[in-house]
């Protein structure tokens, strides 16, 4: 049936949305006589007290009833601020958070994936450090491993080889890399911590 419809209630002294809603019939009218109290039915006292009344427009029509959900919802969330609805309606735990427009987000700007990343045990690196202390690195003197390391971004799935070993371990990115001198581990940079192959303070690794 597609007889539903959205519709929003507009403050005529300001011309501001402050209410959106879905409904069929007479549903956009019903709100003017709701003796319930709530910041929408004060506003629509406050425009009365003014002698005026709230301007009610229909902004979406003859739509399923899943349409008019994901409407309202959408609409809801682009005016949060000026409206006084309670609720945030269906769907809308489908929406980014409010005020993350500045942010990067997993499952709404980018997808996570899954890599392998080469252990490359040597005079720089041993796998028991990596194990021990939680990170992978890459980089020393091969811009192109530090750049492949740099691409890794938060909530990435890794995958950690070792030569002559197979797949040794695998974990999840918590944090973008960082020089080897700037990772720090349980409150305390790396290079205070023992480790196996201690020729890692002498690289130029990045470690996450």
């Amino acid at each position: 049936m597609n007889d539903y419809y959205v519709y929003v209630y507009i403050d005529p002294r300001n011309h501001e949305e402050f209410y959106y809603g879905k409904g069929t019939g007479s549903r956009k009218s019903a709100h003017l006589d709701d003796k319930r109290n709530s910041k929408k039915v004060d506003r629509i006292n406050k425009i009365r007290d003014e002698g005026l009344e709230p301007i009610i427009r229909v902004v979406a029509a003859k739509l399923e009833e899943k349409e008019a959900l994901l409407i309202e919802a959408t609409l809801i969330w682009k005016y949060e601020r000026t409206l006084t609805n309670e609720a945030s309606g269906h769907f809308s735990d489908k929406f980014r958070p409010q005020d993350t427009l500045h942010m990067h987000l997993p499952g709404f700007d980018y997808e996570n994936d899954i890599y392998y990343v080469n252990v490359g045990e040597g005079s720089h690196r041993d796998w028991i450090d990596c194990k021990r202390y939680g990170f992978l690195s890459a980089g020393g003197e091969n811009p192109r491993w530090k750049n492949q390391i740099l691409r890794l971004i938060k909530g990435d799935v890794v995958a950690a080889y070792l030569a002559n070993h197979g797949y040794v371990g695998i974990g999840i990115v918590t944090e973008q890399a960082v020089p080897m001198k700037k990772f720090i581990v349980d409150g305390v940079p790396l290079s205070q911590h023992s480790l196996a192959q201690p020729g890692m303070l002498t690289s130029s690794l990045l470690n996450m």
